[in-house]
């Protein structure tokens, strides 16, 4: 079983779309989920999804460990010719997983209470993300 999510973001953070792959779900037994993002400057987490202050810090602790381009810091960079968020933004893509993997079991993700799937945007325009999910039953 195949789909695929489309998630809009609105720049740079951590989108939420739990409800959307558990409404997917619903009914398919026991298996493995797997989602990856078809994108390079974009990544998949599994975190908190109770406090939203989590949410900003992670995004902050980011932007600080991979500044923009333009930053002196990051002046070593040379692909630099798509702005200065995009070259960071594959770099914390690379540091950060693009595909997971959950359990399943009765059509319910085995996620623990507190924690939620989100898309996690590096770019700082809005963007259209896709995730391609497939769902492999015992």
């Amino acid at each position: 079983m195949q789909t695929t999510f489309t998630i809009g973001t609105r720049g740079p953070g951590l989108t939420m779309f739990t409800g959307e792959v558990a409404r997917w779900l619903e009914g398919a037994g026991d298996g493995l989920l797997t989602l990856l993002v078809r994108h390079t400057s974009c990544s998949l987490l599994i975190q908190e999804n109770a406090d939203p202050d989590v949410r900003v810090d992670l995004t902050e602790f980011f932007h600080r460990l991979v500044p923009p381009a333009d930053d002196y810091s990051m002046s070593y960079l040379t692909h630099v010719l798509e702005g200065p968020d995009d070259m960071p933004a594959h770099l914390k893509a690379a540091l950060l997983p693009v595909s997971l993997q959950i359990p399943v079991q009765g059509g319910r993700m085995r996620l623990g209470t507190w924690q939620g799937i989100y898309l996690f945007e590096h770019r700082t325009a809005p963007h259209r993300r896709e995730v391609a999910a497939h769902f492999a039953p015992d």
